[in-house]
């Protein structure tokens, strides 16, 4: 960013994407979560968001989101314009030829639409893994299933001679690659765009970004390389404000890295009552930190550094939080303030089509 520019100028060009993990909420029910994704998938098309992912996680009583591609379908039928994918659906955890049927069938349903993608993470237990018939070896193998997925699409798979992936086989659904630092290398190595995280991390993020690029292979799937940050964004009307949107979640990670179980999310009102031990509070404090958050003024300063830091062409915010009107008015604020459009008579085909 030269000393020219604002910060404002300097987001403009960039995308902005959403993931939402379908986070509950203490006290309701999970299919609550899963229809706010999808009310909330509206908000940010009529916003001008580029593309909307959800989520895959299992047993987990803080995160609604098991069935991405499910979702995904809920999401792209009850919108008009704005990508759907995943973000993501992990491989280790399925069979590559089910994962290419399923995302054929979406890309079929919605032409144009539909993004693919995929991580290495296998279930966070054992007990699991184990009912998902994986292990913790599975992962190793991602760069293998990766491969075996894509030829599913071009056709080229030759492990199973003579299998075909209905509708899958001949389509064009976008991969991505997710990492947290190790998958770059094999996102270089595939030919596949990026998506990392986390924005706390930025010396790390920034590491793992360069290696990306001096090891990116052209392949057919993507000509040059192709970065997404991802993190959590807040704007509110003040740096306090955003900060305390930032509580249940990082309460819910305390909790989970001191008890072994990620919880709802809780309003902060309740987190300031709880009592926590030492270590409970470090984790706490810590989740707190290092995020991007602020007024407009502050996270467009804060995003347009983390832009010009890693190069990234796309920024996809994970944010999560108990107050769901405080949460959409950040995304509109954040889309102010990245510059960000919808198409005319977008906003009012959205309000037509809602129960």
């Amino acid at each position: 960013m030269s000393s020219s520019t604002t910060p404002f100028e300097a987001l403009r060009g960039i995308r902005f994407s959403v993931l939402d993990r379908s986070r509950t909420r203490d006290g309701e029910e999970p299919g609550r979560a899963l229809r706010d994704t999808v009310d909330l998938a509206r908000e940010v098309e009529a916003l001008g968001y580029q593309r909307f992912w959800v989520a895959e996680h299992h047993s987990v009583p803080g995160v609604a989101g098991s069935a991405p591609t499910v979702l995904a379908a809920a999401v792209a039928g009850a919108t008009s314009r704005i990508r759907v994918g995943t973000g993501g659906v992990m491989l280790p955890n399925h069979q590559p030829m089910v994962v290419a049927e399923q995302f054929g069938v979406l890309e079929s349903l919605f032409p144009g639409r539909i993004d693919m993608g995929l991580g290495r993470s296998v279930g966070f237990t054992d007990g699991i893994r184990r009912a998902l018939g994986r292990d913790k070896e599975d992962a190793d193998r991602f760069a293998e299933q990766l491969d075996e997925l894509l030829g599913w699409f071009t056709g080229t798979q030759s492990a199973y001679p003579q299998v075909h992936a209905r509708p899958a086989e001949g389509l064009r659904v976008p991969p991505y690659v997710l990492a947290t630092g190790e998958g770059a290398a094999i996102a270089a190595a595939a030919g596949l765009p990026l998506v990392i995280g986390d924005l706390r991390g930025r010396a790390r993020l920034r590491e793992a970004v360069e290696t990306y690029r001096s090891a990116f292979v052209p392949s057919a799937w993507s000509a040059e390389p192709y970065v997404t940050v991802a993190g959590t964004v807040v704007v509110a009307g003040s740096e306090e404000r955003a900060r305390r949107l930032l509580m249940p979640e990082a309460w819910s990670l305390a909790y989970a890295r001191t008890v072994g179980v990620f919880p709802p999310l809780l309003p902060p009102e309740r987190i300031e009552e709880l009592p926590m031990s030492e270590k409970q509070r470090g984790f706490y404090e810590a989740g707190l930190g290092g995020h991007v958050y602020g007024t407009e003024e502050q996270v467009a300063e804060q995003l347009a550094r983390a832009v010009e830091e890693t190069g990234a062409q796309e920024v996809l915010v994970t944010t999560s939080t108990h107050d769901r009107a405080a949460l959409i008015d950040s995304y509109r604020a954040l889309a102010r303030l990245a510059g960000l459009t919808a198409p005319a008579g977008l906003t009012r085909a959205n309000e037509a089509s809602r129960p």
